[in-house]
């Protein structure tokens, strides 16, 4: 891959309430990770793994004397920040290649977590690489490599009551998807973007990115309920991909969790129960 982007590595999720969101997502089916706390920051995290992507719940649990960009997104709403994709080589060979597409990467920089188990504190380390806002227009988004990556997972975190196995496509809301191409068309390559008359998709490895309007998300996805305020640009919806959609119903109504069956089969459970993000469960089409 010529930009060194492999595809989605996770998906932020900002969250006003860091337990409250945990006791949410578990009640929605999903294992989560024991919480990390970023060193030298405010911020604090619970991880829902999958075997090659996974979630962040990302909130605050001090008070943060710096100006943080994850306060200002809180202070509009709950729900997705953004993607981070994920590195197909080192950091210093991934910058070099967009580099090489003219495009304008950060230095990387270096972040830890620290993570209390059972058996000891283990701080899991990062490399993440920002490029420019307007190289990845209406999208908020890194690049992130593992240093730790034998850290990150554990054969229980990867298994859901709900039966999710990982990430399918992020769904960004937008004025217009037209002027969003080129930077796009440069990032990923003009063979990785197409476009229709309701849609903008970018390929990013196995993952899709797709821009829409507000109305056209709607035509796309009937009964869906986006809300009229809601900010653009910015990430309505999050589609994973599940093993067992009948499981995945049955225990959405186990759980009494409002969620809504779509004309193709696809569980939709609505903003309100999931911190902000329309969520999408969808048959795993490998299965």
């Amino acid at each position: 891959m010529r930009n060194g982007i492999a595809g989605i590595d996770h998906v932020i999720v900002g969250v006003r309430d860091l337990e409250r969101a945990r006791a949410g997502w578990t009640r929605l089916g999903f294992t989560l990770s024991p919480r990390g706390r970023h060193l030298g920051q405010a911020t604090a995290n619970y991880c829902i793994m999958f075997a090659r992507d996974y979630l962040e719940l990302l909130g605050f649990v001090a008070d943060d004397a710096d100006t943080h960009r994850l306060a200002a997104f809180l202070a509009r709403r709950e729900g997705i920040v953004g993607p981070a994709f994920a590195l197909a080589d080192t950091p210093e060979a991934v910058r070099a290649a967009l580099l090489a597409l003219s495009l304008h990467p950060a230095e990387p920089r270096a972040l830890a977590r620290q993570i209390e188990l059972p058996e000891g504190t283990v701080v899991p380390r990062f490399s993440l690489i920002n490029l420019p806002p307007e190289e990845t227009p209406a999208l908020d988004c890194f690049l992130c490599g593992h240093l730790t990556p034998e850290l990150m997972r554990r054969p229980g975190w990867l298994v859901h009551p709900n039966g999710a196995i990982g990430i399918r496509s992020i769904h960004v809301l937008v004025a217009e998807t037209a002027p969003l191409l080129p930077a796009f068309d440069r990032l990923f390559g003009l063979h990785e973007v197409t476009t229709t008359d309701a849609v903008a998709s970018v390929r990013v490895g196995d993952h899709r990115i797709l821009f829409s309007t507000p109305d056209d998300f709607l035509t796309m996805h009937p009964g869906c309920d986006v809300d009229p305020d809601f900010p653009l640009p910015g990430v309505a919806a999050l589609e994973l991909a599940v093993a067992d959609r009948e499981r995945a119903a049955d225990y959405l109504t186990q759980w009494h969790v409002a969620f809504d069956e779509l004309p193709d089969g696809t569980l939709a459970v609505p903003a309100r129960e999931a911190n902000g993000v329309l969520l999408f469960l969808a048959a795993d089409p490998k299965a």
